[in-house]
């Protein structure tokens, strides 16, 4: 059982190394404001090292916190810093540019959040779920080649390049247009899923010759669609962290985070508005030392989105979980107000 003095000795040497990045003796300890001897403080930091919540960088240094010191001091120690007003203006005005698409929105967001910490931000949007298929086009770009356009309530739109197997006619790209139209316009996407993998085959065995070539085409047209898309930004922030050792690891971390499956995965599904892993819970052995701050947004009638935040694990989490939680708020806000303005056409 840690004391008052020792829960205060721990949570201000997080404060003082997440901001210096240097670490903290007993004199620093003292001089912002413990109230003891410093071999009382002394005592205190062994205590908490015998507890695995501080480690030496060297036997005469000062400590540092360790990841499971992190761990207790996010679960149990921290409070997060009220944003400002002046910050929360700063940014709406940063989402103050002319939208035309849900995705414009979310990719913007993951653009400032990435400005305002110095980190690599994630966004991802409400739940595709929600949205129901409103459009669509096939547009010829040459002989072999068309760009299909998937159009979906409140402004999300996706496009799709592909070829066209030489065994599909121009008569047969008819038939699956007008088919779409009827069948799949109108619904919602979910609806759209199902029928793709039950209705519409058994349809184009009764009405095509090449059944196979044309479901592939339905594939590749609404693949797009489907997909929760992530949207990244501030990857070469990644060099700034310190944790990376050589240009080999920022390559695989890289890669990770601009891999589709292994992003989905690394992020996943948030269980609470705002959700903090540290090291090893990452579960990639490549991000041992960061951290991966996720939030949830809600936009009335259309669903949950998520954003996320990866840093260092010594990042300053009072500030950072701040942040992150007037960000998600505001991003709420601007996705409510876009929805808003759609609707009152």
């Amino acid at each position: 059982m840690l004391t008052q003095r020792q829960l205060s000795v721990l949570s201000l040497i997080i404060q003082l190394y997440t901001d210096t990045g240097i670490p903290v003796g007993s004199k620093t300890l003292m001089n912002a404001g413990i109230k003891a001897s410093s071999a009382t403080i002394r005592n205190d930091m062994m205590t908490l090292e015998e507890h695995g919540l501080l480690q030496k960088t060297h036997s005469s240094s000062g400590r540092v916190p360790s990841m499971k010191g992190y761990r207790f001091y996010v679960d149990h120690l921290l409070k997060p810093v009220t944003v400002s007003p002046n910050e929360r203006v700063m940014i709406r005005q940063s989402f103050g540019k002319e939208f035309h698409a849900i995705n414009d929105i979310i990719e913007q967001s993951a653009n400032i959040l990435s400005e305002l910490t110095s980190y690599t931000a994630f966004s991802l949007g409400p739940e595709v779920k929600e949205r129901r298929l409103t459009g669509f086009r096939m547009v010829p770009l040459n002989d072999h080649q068309v760009i299909a356009i998937i159009v979906t309530d409140k402004g999300n739109v996706e496009s799709q390049v592909f070829s066209i197997p030489q065994s599909i006619s121009s008569e047969d790209m008819e038939k699956m247009i007008r088919l779409i139209n009827d069948k799949l316009v109108g619904q919602p996407l979910v609806s759209v899923y199902h029928k793709l993998r039950t209705e519409i085959p058994m349809i184009l065995h009764k009405y095509f010759q090449t059944p196979s070539g044309i479901m592939e085409l339905f594939d590749h047209a609404f693949g797009k669609a489907f997909e929760d898309r992530v949207f990244v930004s501030g990857e070469m922030n990644l060099l700034d962290f310190d944790v990376l050792n050589n240009l080999n690891e920022f390559k695989s971390v890289y890669s990770v985070i601009n891999n589709k499956d292994s992003l989905q995965s690394l992020i996943g599904t948030a269980s609470h508005e705002l959700n903090v892993r540290i090291g090893t819970e990452l579960g990639n052995d490549l991000l041992h030392n960061m951290s991966l701050i996720t939030a949830t947004y809600t936009v009335t009638d259309h669903g949950k989105g998520t954003i996320a935040l990866l840093g260092p694990a010594n990042m300053s989490y009072s500030k950072i979980v701040g942040l992150v939680d007037a960000f998600r708020l505001e991003l709420s806000t601007q996705l409510d107000d876009y929805y808003r303005s759609l609707d009152s056409f």
